[in-house]
């Protein structure tokens, strides 16, 4: 039996949208809400209110359900784009992933992570005895690599070129369309150097056959990095790229905000660079070239980073270097933040901390005015060219250990074997000193200045003058 009264009109409550029998002053369903005995309806009407008040009710639950399904998945989501971008916990970057030169390849600027210049810590030191010179028709930036019994480096005559590393006779040449001034990299049978007529070249080491070439449209000063199947390189279009070393085809890029002509370093399948009028340094991802670390070195970095024990050494062109913790991680927005926190904790603001450093930050020290050339790290000294000095640096207690003076600027960075080290300056000498004292053992005048790095490799230092010419000394 129907507990509802037989009645022909209907009221509907504003509050529950059910209805009650027509004359009641209060709805009897939801506790004493105010009927409206105005709005009456006959029971069709009512059974069409109750219809479309079901559905409304079905739809509503359907969006809540919804939307607590997508509220959770987003935030699943969140969560997991965090750790994959802020973390290594879902994501790492291959650990075996690096630039050092394996046996008899020369894969990076300065040979290995620490530019030392030398695939040999030990071996046959160079006396100063001239073995050879070889003549090129322009000036010579480009520092030599050495591989398989050759030398290869560019020159601003347009060419680059291949000669015999015992006895300086010409292999092969490879004539470019503007300067070549980057330093190249040789692995597998090919070497890769870049020219400023915008071309990155992969070419034979045999014979100079051009394997492949890849445009960038602006100048390529920075030597290339290879790791893994993978080459590595800046450009002045701000770009720092990732090619197959083998086909040439682009696998990513990375806008550095300024000119990339620093040489990039991978270790632990983290590439690191500096930039030119951006400020900032950085730490990328070299297997999917995305960004890690951006360190707001303030000023350009135009060298080569070095990398040694996990520290990621850059040096600034206003002579500064910063240690620099190579697995950390910029936080969101960190240096949009920072300049607004700095100025309420200045203010004295109740409640708001001193900031902390920036992510990475170890310890920094000024070694001069100027500097434009890559640190040398050999086990616990740092050795680096400032203003017209070579500095070693003791790493653990960032003392400065000697200095010693030459008469020009030192732009060329040093190459250590043994207890040798050498460097060029632009007062157009090669020096050799002892790498604990910093006492010269004896150097060589060339006929222009030095800005060209050396390499040292089976008891030759090699090195490049801007009087066109290229020596080896034994």
């Amino acid at each position: 039996m129907s507990s509802e009264p037989v009645t022909d009109r209907w009221v509907v409550c504003p509050s529950c949208h059910k209805a009650d029998t027509s004359g009641a002053k209060y709805c009897q369903r939801c506790w004493g809400a105010v009927l409206h005995p105005e709005i009456e309806m006959t029971p069709e009407e009512e059974g069409e209110v109750e219809r479309r008040r079901q559905v409304y009710l079905k739809r509503r639950k359907m969006i809540k359900i919804a939307t607590i399904g997508l509220s959770s998945l987003s935030a699943i989501l969140a969560i997991y784009l965090g750790l994959y971008y802020l973390t290594d916990t879902v994501y790492s970057p291959p650990s075996e992933l690096n630039s050092n030169s394996a046996p008899g390849d020369w894969a990076m600027f300065g040979n290995n992570l620490g530019h030392t210049g030398s695939p040999e810590s030990d071996g046959a030191v160079p006396q100063g005895n001239l073995k050879w010179t070889f003549s090129t028709d322009g000036p010579i930036h480009s520092s030599p690599a050495i591989s398989g019994g050759k030398v290869f480096f560019g020159s601003q005559d347009y060419n680059f070129y291949v000669l015999d590393a015992e006895t300086g006779d010409k292999e092969w040449e490879f004539s470019t369309r503007s300067w070549v001034q980057s330093s190249p990299a040789v692995s597998g049978g090919m070497v890769y150097f870049g020219s400023n007529d915008s071309n990155l070249y992969a070419l034979n080491t045999e014979n100079g056959e051009v394997i492949w070439e890849f445009n960038t449209r602006f100048p390529i000063e920075s030597a290339p990095s290879i790791a893994g199947d993978v080459v590595y390189f800046g450009a002045d279009d701000y770009y720092i790229y990732a090619l197959d070393k083998e086909s040439g085809k682009k696998l990513w890029s990375f806008d550095t905000g300024g000119t990339a002509k620093s040489s990039p370093v991978i270790s632990e399948g983290i590439l690191y660079t500096g930039s030119g009028g951006s400020g900032y340094s950085f730490a990328i991802n070299a297997e999917n070239g995305l960004r890690r670390l951006r360190f707001k070195s303030h000023y350009t970095v135009y060298n080569a980073p070095a990398v040694n024990e996990g520290i990621v050494y850059f040096v600034t062109a206003n002579g500064m270097i910063y240690a620099v913790d190579g697995k950390a991680r910029t936080w969101l927005r960190e240096h949009e933040i920072r300049p607004l926190w700095t100025q309420m904790w200045l203010m004295g603001i109740p409640a708001i901390p001193q900031p902390p450093d920036q992510s990475g930050l170890l310890w920094t020290y000024q070694l001069g005015s100027s500097s434009s050339n890559s640190p040398v790290i050999s086990g616990d000294t740092l050795y680096i060219g400032a203003d017209w000095k070579l500095v070693a640096i003791d790493i653990p207690s960032q003392e400065k250990l000697w200095e010693f003076e030459t008469g020009g600027t030192v732009r060329s960075t040093p190459a250590l074997v043994g207890d040798t080290i050498f460097v060029g300056s632009e007062d157009g000498r090669l020096y050799a000193l002892d790498a604990a004292t910093g006492e010269k053992r004896w150097d060589y005048l060339t006929g222009d200045k030095i800005t060209s790095s050396p390499a040292v490799a089976n008891g030759i230092v090699y090195i490049a003058s801007h009087d066109g010419n290229i020596y080896a000394f034994e």
